[in-house]
């Protein structure tokens, strides 16, 4: 082969060597990673709803599953997520002209640690917290767990683009 040929097909072959799983999500996994362990979350805020920490560990594994080809194994996978719920809370964020709250806010604040056994680099902790605000005319209960489901969707998304889609 000549000098030219090798120079053409020689970047083609390092090329074919690196490897990087795409998804529709925009995660980024490495092709070696193939399975997935999210250990149950427990409740570590003053105030506990009881059903969070079930209803949080869930909902990251139901994301990781949806978003990814990962297989979610019990003990410890490829990636393994723990940590703890650190806050709950509610307090009043929009005062009217009387005193009087016009808009309430609840928010959740979680604790990750991520554990990238294939890319020990990528491994991470980190604290995600999340709010949505509710008028104040409508009590926590009537309101609570939709409220609470709107914020698991956007914390599980903001921990799975921390670990899958490295922003």
């Amino acid at each position: 082969m000549s000098r030219s040929g090798i120079l053409l097909v020689l970047p083609l072959l390092i090329l074919a060597g690196c490897t990087v799983n795409y998804s529709f999500s925009g995660a980024s996994i490495d092709p070696k990673m193939k399975t997935y362990s999210v250990q149950y979350f427990a409740n570590r805020a003053p105030i506990v709803v009881p059903t969070l920490s079930q209803q949080l560990t869930e909902a990251l594994r139901e994301k990781i599953r949806s978003q990814t080809k990962l297989r979610l194994v019990t003990g410890v996978g490829d990636a393994d997520f723990s940590g703890e719920i650190t806050r709950y809370e509610t307090r009043a964020v929009a005062i009217t002209g009387n005193d009087r709250p016009a808009q309430n806010r609840l928010t959740i604040d979680v604790r990750v640690r991520y554990t990238n056994s294939v890319n020990p680099k990528e491994s991470f902790e980190s604290t995600f917290s999340r709010y949505k605000d509710y008028d104040a005319n409508q009590s926590l209960a009537a309101v609570e767990q939709d409220l609470i489901k709107d914020i698991l969707d956007l914390l599980t998304e903001d921990i799975f683009n921390k670990a899958f889609v490295n922003w």
